[in-house]
């Protein structure tokens, strides 16, 4: 009997295994969409942008010669004739197979004037007339650049697989000609200001939407339903419109011909010679910022008053406290979670935003974003696009950790 009751139960326990097992494969099975989607949509670009970053595929495979010669070689002073002969051969290698603008471009981007030097050796190196070598005189005397211990320096800092010149680039940083790492040139450094001109756009337009959401969504979250239902009809109402059509109607607005001068004008603040320029410029940008995501802060807020009692304020009251020590003390701390909420959303939001900047902004409203993109499409720098992606990214992660240290990721509130 007790030899069947240990077969019956030993069945049982495969039998539960056996279900748990399927239920962990079907559960497994229903993720997997999601998971297959985060993977191409989340990780794989992700993964991409940082491999991009530091590729650095077109000097060592053009110049291979080259970069074997300069393994010996150390500044001061120029390399030898062997060297400038393996770059002439690589040069007419690189012609012959189509990757001398290649070549030039990625050099230019760490030197600027070398995309020059390479077209004028390519074009000299093929004519018939010229009479090689010595190939030494030959560089030096058809472009000075040549006859400079910092192209080859650059040269050599470039010849591996991988580079962290981007990263140099993207914290304006570089590397001299004996590869220490130093400043950029106060008339080269452009992108540290730039990512603190971001961060401080983002901070100043996530305090500003609180300030105006807070009490926008108190209110709402007072109303009877009907009315609470209508008022956050207003407030979304701005997403059913383009954000492009809102930010060229404030460029409307702001422009010095505009509504608002006119406005002023007309009620005699301002004279009419003295109209403001409010657009091109960082105002403009900060105005149609805030328009377009307050509703992002506005959402959470709301939907943590909307759940808390009145009588928790009304009990405060009741003990003594006065309105504005009940609302610090008791209403404030209860509505921080979605304070919280919708302050990451606003300020990743606005970290990473570009179409306002780019339209409203001009020349002193652009944000990092805008640089991102302009080496994306124009400049064509990818690898540099990359590390500034990749600098932002870490950045951002840097401030989520810095959060959840101080409050807790585990007290937002999105609904």
């Amino acid at each position: 009997m007790v030899a069947l009751s240990d077969t019956g139960h030993a069945a049982l326990t495969r039998r539960v295994g056996k279900a748990q097992r399927r239920g962990k494969a079907m559960g497994l099975l229903l993720v997997a969409p999601l998971l297959a989607l985060l993977l191409v949509t989340f990780v794989f670009p992700i993964g991409l942008m940082l491999y991009r970053s530091v590729d650095n595929p077109v000097i060592p495979a053009a110049l291979p010669e080259t970069v074997a010669a300069l393994r010996a070689w150390q500044p001061p002073g120029l390399p030898d004739e062997a060297t400038y002969a393996g770059l002439a051969s690589d040069l007419r290698q690189a012609q012959q197979a189509g990757k001398a603008g290649k070549l030039g471009g990625r050099l230019n981007y760490e030197l600027p004037g070398a995309s020059t030097a390479i077209s004028q050796m390519v074009r000299k190196l093929n004519d018939p007339e010229v009479a090689v070598p010595p190939y030494r005189e030959l560089f030096i005397a058809t472009n000075q650049l040549w006859g400079e211990e910092r192209i080859w320096a650059r040269i050599k800092q470039l010849s591996g697989p991988l580079t962290a010149s981007n990263y140099l680039t993207a914290l304006d940083l570089d590397r001299d000609t004996a590869g220490a790492i130093v400043a950029r040139p106060a008339t080269q450094a452009v992108y540290v200001e730039l990512f603190l001109r971001t961060l401080w756009v983002s901070a100043f337009v996530t305090a500003v939407c609180a300030l105006l959401a807070y009490p926008i969504a108190y209110q709402i979250a007072r109303q009877p339903p009907q009315l609470a239902n209508v008022l956050l009809f207003l407030v979304l109402l701005p997403f059913w419109t383009s954000a492009l059509v809102r930010t060229t109607a404030w460029i409307i607005l702001l422009q010095r011909q505009g509504l608002i001068n006119d406005v002023l004008v007309w009620l005699g603040v301002l004279e009419d010679t003295q109209r403001i320029l409010m657009v091109y410029n960082m105002t403009g940008t900060l105005i149609a910022m805030v328009h377009v995501l307050l509703p992002f802060m506005v959402l959470p807020i709301y939907s943590v008053m909307k759940s808390i009692s009145p009588d928790y304020v009304q009990a405060a009251r009741s003990l003594g406290g006065s309105p504005m020590n009940a609302w610090r003390r008791v209403y404030l701390p209860l509505t921080l979670p979605g304070l919280g909420a919708g302050g990451l959303l606003v300020f990743i939001s606005a970290i990473g935003y570009y179409i306002t900047p780019a339209l409203v902004g001009g020349r002193d409203g652009r944000l990092i974003s805008n640089f991102i993109a302009y080496h994306m499409q124009e400049s064509l720098n990818w690898g540099l696009a990359a590390a500034l992606g990749t600098v932002l990214l870490a950045a951002v992660l840097l401030l989520y950790f810095i959060y959840d240290r101080l409050i807790g990721l585990n007290n937002l509130r999105l609904g």
